[in-house]
């Protein structure tokens, strides 16, 4: 299998794994935290369904009005989220995560049922094409995501104060809502290109298998990221060569390698919790 990293493409497609994995594990570890586990499916499945309604408009895949349609969309979507929190929790925040992921995959379906290979392009959405990525894409979400990142880092305390104690954001004055949005809006851009190139299932899988599996042996914010950028790491590059060495579609095989190692750093999770205790 190390064979195949004699080919450019394939470490075109580990890179980018890599780079994938690095934002959204970051990203994932306030997701988890916050409670909102199907935010980031329904967001991807925002970014599905404008990236539907470009191809039913003929505008060229790849294109900066086919990112800019889809964008659009997933931007809803991120407004939604962020103003959809009833103060008293009265209506689960989640019901209305859920209701707008049911709403944009049944409209995606629905554009594309009746347009000449519908099926095919629903199929790419849903598991996109990381052995496909040109080096221009590459730089592309390498920049736009080295941006947020940045964005991030300058504005991390509130993001992380907000994520971790949400009441004393509150307590504090802190417009938690507008705060909501720029963390919704830049997780919307960061998601919108990411399923350009690796699709809904692996852009949810990396939002969510490496913080959950991190959780399992730590509570402390910096372990927590980085055992859920090993994590990340491993099951981005580990699905790409299983991809390539056993020609099988490269984002269900990053999905399955990361479903692999949640399962198994379960049962050392297990097994640590039962010597110690």
């Amino acid at each position: 299998m190390i064979e195949t990293l004699h080919f450019q493409f394939v470490w075109l497609a580990v890179i980018c794994g890599l780079i994938l994995a690095g934002i959204h594990a970051y990203l994932g570890f306030h997701i988890v935290s916050r409670g909102v586990i199907f935010v980031d499916l329904s967001l991807a499945q925002m970014a599905a369904m404008g990236a539907a309604f470009a191809t039913l408009l003929e505008v060229g895949e790849g294109t900066a009005w086919h990112y800019a349609i889809s964008l659009a969309f997933t931007f809803v979507g991120a407004g939604v989220v962020s103003v959809a929190r009833v103060r008293n929790e009265r209506i689960p925040h989640e019901a209305f995560i859920g209701i707008l992921y049911a709403a944009g995959a049944a409209l995606t379906i629905l554009l594309l049922a009746h347009r000449p290979g519908g099926m095919e392009e629903l199929q790419h959405l849903l598991a996109g094409s990381i052995l496909t990525v040109t080096p221009a894409e590459l730089v592309k979400i390498a920049v736009t995501y080295a941006v947020i990142g940045g964005v991030h880092y300058a504005f991390r305390k509130r993001f992380f104060s907000i994520t971790e104690n949400r009441a004393e954001a509150v307590a504090r004055g802190w417009r938690t809502g507008l705060w909501d949005f720029v963390f919704y809006a830049s997780f919307a851009i960061v998601v919108t290109s990411s399923v350009a190139v690796a699709g809904v299932l692996l852009v949810f899988s990396l939002l969510v298998v490496p913080p959950v599996t991190a959780l399992m042996f730590t509570g402390r914010p910096g372990p927590r990221l980085l055992l859920g950028w090993a994590v990340a790491f491993a099951g981005s590059t580990g699905g790409v060569l299983a991809a390539v060495g056993f020609d099988l579609p490269a984002g269900p095989s990053i999905v399955a390698c990361l479903v692999a190692l949640l399962l198994a750093l379960s049962l050392v999770a297990l097994l640590r919790k039962r010597s110690l205790g």
